[in-house]
């Protein structure tokens, strides 16, 4: 089963806005979804750049976000435990919560993958991505993408 994910930040395959970036503010972009399948636990969502130089750059890890929510505000804290529910992973930079796109070079291209999953992942803070997909191996119920891109001015 698929999900919608959008934000009314950025369109699918649209850039970026500087503001949620290395060379802006920094903060997460606004994101919304749609409803989830009925039996879902948790929601949980990966942000990574397969464009960076060393391969995949993980930009947020985020997981047992509540089932009944529909999106996620503008700069959520990078707390271990955000207000708004949900625990922070571990970064590619090895810190709790969001990094922008900061591309070296030339453009790259963004992921923002949701995961609707039949389970809590109940696991403390600060997940890698690696850990956090061996954790949801078999509970994913569906999935929503959307991706944007970014290149900086110099």
């Amino acid at each position: 089963m698929t999900m919608s994910l959008t934000s009314t930040a950025f369109a699918a395959g649209e850039s970026i806005p500087t503001k949620y970036t290395c060379d802006g503010k920094n903060v997460s972009p606004p994101l919304q979804w749609d409803q989830p399948p009925a039996v879902t636990q948790s929601l949980a969502l990966i942000v990574d750049d397969p464009d960076a130089p060393s391969g995949m750059f993980v930009h947020w890890v985020y997981y047992d976000l509540p089932p009944a929510s529909r999106g996620l505000p503008e700069d959520v804290s990078t707390d271990a435990k955000p207000s708004q529910g949900g625990t922070n992973g571990n970064n590619g930079a090895g810190r709790s919560g969001y990094t922008g796109p900061c591309p070296p070079s030339g453009t790259h291209r963004y992921f923002f993958r949701l995961y609707a999953l039949d389970t809590k992942l109940d696991g403390a803070a600060g997940l890698t991505k690696d850990q956090f997909l061996q954790s949801m191996e078999g509970h994913i119920l569906a999935q929503a993408e959307l991706m944007g891109v970014y290149s900086r001015s110099k």
